[in-house]
């Protein structure tokens, strides 16, 4: 998605949310993903999922992680790879070079 979309991701969202639809971890990923110019609105959605009781995978955390590193947030980028260890998800190459790139741009 074209970081200009993000708004119609979220309402996709929203539409899904307000019909009693449970969105999950696929339709998160991409909201998130689409947030590529917003990394506070993608760590948001990385908290709405917990709050909506989805599991956050290694795609979850790899397209924050990946939102951070557009952004120039590369301490964020690091906190979400430490945070994958305490929650249990595979770390891997993906989420580990969006956040080597963070540190890279930072």
């Amino acid at each position: 998605l074209e970081a200009g979309k993000w708004r119609l991701a979220l309402d996709v969202l929203v539409t899904m949310q307000s019909a009693q639809a449970k969105p999950d971890s696929f339709v998160y990923n991409i909201a998130i993903s689409a947030c590529a110019a917003n990394w506070e609105r993608a760590l948001g959605l990385l908290g709405a999922m917990r709050q909506a009781s989805v599991e956050a995978d290694k795609v979850s955390y790899s397209a924050a992680i990946s939102v951070c590193e557009k952004c120039g947030e590369w301490q964020r980028a690091l906190e979400l790879l430490h945070a994958m260890g305490w929650c249990r998800v595979e770390v891997d190459s993906i989420a580990c070079n969006a956040a080597i790139s963070a540190c890279e741009k930072g």
